[in-house]
């Protein structure tokens, strides 16, 4: 086994749950943040655009949406044809945005903190070769 991927699964595992250990004060999850995160960032977008921006199985993503549609995060309206539902973030999530945005900031800094700024510019630039 590749030792240096088996570590990169590790530490998404890791990441995951620490990510969700933050997100609770906000009643989220990491793939819940994802998608607001992909939102906020693109704007307005299609379910397909979603799940093709963050690579995850369509009935995946159609899940995570309707649930935070429920949870009143998102609002969903047609599309161009019938099929295609648009999602935007609801007024709540623009309102509560800035506050998980700042939770999930101060967690990339406590996580990245043994690295310099040259080794997070290569650690990027690694990541991005992989496949």
């Amino acid at each position: 086994m590749n030792l240096a991927i088996h570590e990169l699964f590790q530490k998404s595992r890791f990441l995951t749950n620490e990510i969700n250990y933050t997100l609770k004060k906000h009643n989220l999850y990491a793939s819940q943040w994802s998608v607001l995160y992909c939102i906020k960032k693109h704007g307005e977008m299609s379910l397909t655009q979603i799940w093709k921006y963050l690579n995850v199985e369509a009935p995946t993503i159609t899940r995570t949406v309707y649930r935070l549609v429920e949870l009143g995060w998102i609002d969903i309206h047609p599309g161009k044809d019938r099929r295609e539902k648009i999602v935007k973030l609801s007024a709540k999530a623009l309102e509560d945005f800035p506050e998980i945005q700042a939770s999930m900031v101060e967690f990339e800094e406590r996580v990245v903190t043994n690295l310099t700024p040259q080794e997070q510019s290569l650690l990027h630039q690694l990541l991005q070769k992989i496949i």
